[in-house]
């Protein structure tokens, strides 16, 4: 290891343990406690036998790539390598700014034991792209959607792809000036028409009403928990309070 490499772990004797000498399932243990992005650019390079355990599909059964730095990384191609090592056995996925519709559906068409999807910030995801790929996850349980652009019909599909689906998390920054009656529930309506099997939901700044949220408790009669953050058009008091 170079001048730059972190000390080895020192042995209770007080003598040094080689980095390289750990078994397989430590360095598995220490890897797990990375993010992507440390693996593939730094942990993988300490030596042969780290690199060896980095390329097990079992590393790569969940990945984050959050919080990113800006720098000449190509993350997008950093996330199909990974996608990649994880040889279909993917089942996490957190995923902040880059994501689009091309990256999606390459993580969908090869990860159909997929169980939880976050997608963060991805501003160029359309409708299109979102559901091509959900419609190819049919285990999906855990889905969270928060600053994306997506439609009410992008949600119906996605409850009708994912009969499993659990939890859904959907989060945008409420536009006051927006207040087209018409479409205020669109996507409650999709969430109580599609996803019955809900557990949990949470729903930030979206411009349901109470009839949104009325066809919500009635649609969805397995709900445990449902958390509202800055719906403004919501009005909870009487029968929707109780």
């Amino acid at each position: 290891m170079d001048s730059s490499s972190p000390s080895p772990p020192a042995m209770k004797d007080g003598k040094y343990r080689n980095w390289a000498e750990l078994p397989p399932e430590l360095i598995s243990s220490i890897l797990h406690r990375l993010g992507a992005i440390e693996i593939l650019e730094n942990a993988q390079k300490v030596c042969i036998s780290w690199r060896r355990v980095c390329k097990e599909p079992s590393m790569w059964r969940k990945i984050e790539m959050v919080n990113l730095p800006i720098c000449d990384y190509d993350y997008v191609s950093m996330c199909r390598h990974a996608v990649d090592r994880s040889q279909g056995g993917l089942v996490e996925i957190e995923i902040w700014e880059f994501g689009s519709d091309y990256l999606l559906n390459y993580i969908a068409d090869r990860s159909s034991n997929l169980r939880s999807l976050r997608l963060v910030m991805c501003y160029p995801i359309t409708d299109e792209g979102f559901i091509e790929a959900v419609e190819k996850l049919p285990v999906l349980e855990y889905l969270e959607v928060s600053h994306c652009s997506l439609s009410g019909e992008s949600l119906r599909v996605a409850g009708q792809s994912c009969p499993n689906l659990k939890t859904l998390k959907l989060s945008c920054t409420p536009d006051p000036s927006f207040n087209a009656l018409e479409f205020n529930n669109d996507e409650a309506l999709a969430i109580a028409e599609s996803m019955p099997g809900l557990h949990y939901l949470q729903l930030s700044g979206n411009r349901l009403t109470n009839t949104g949220l009325d066809a919500i408790l009635d649609g969805c009669s397995h709900l445990e928990q449902l958390k509202l953050h800055k719906c403004l058009n919501v009005n909870l008091v009487m029968d929707v309070e109780k």
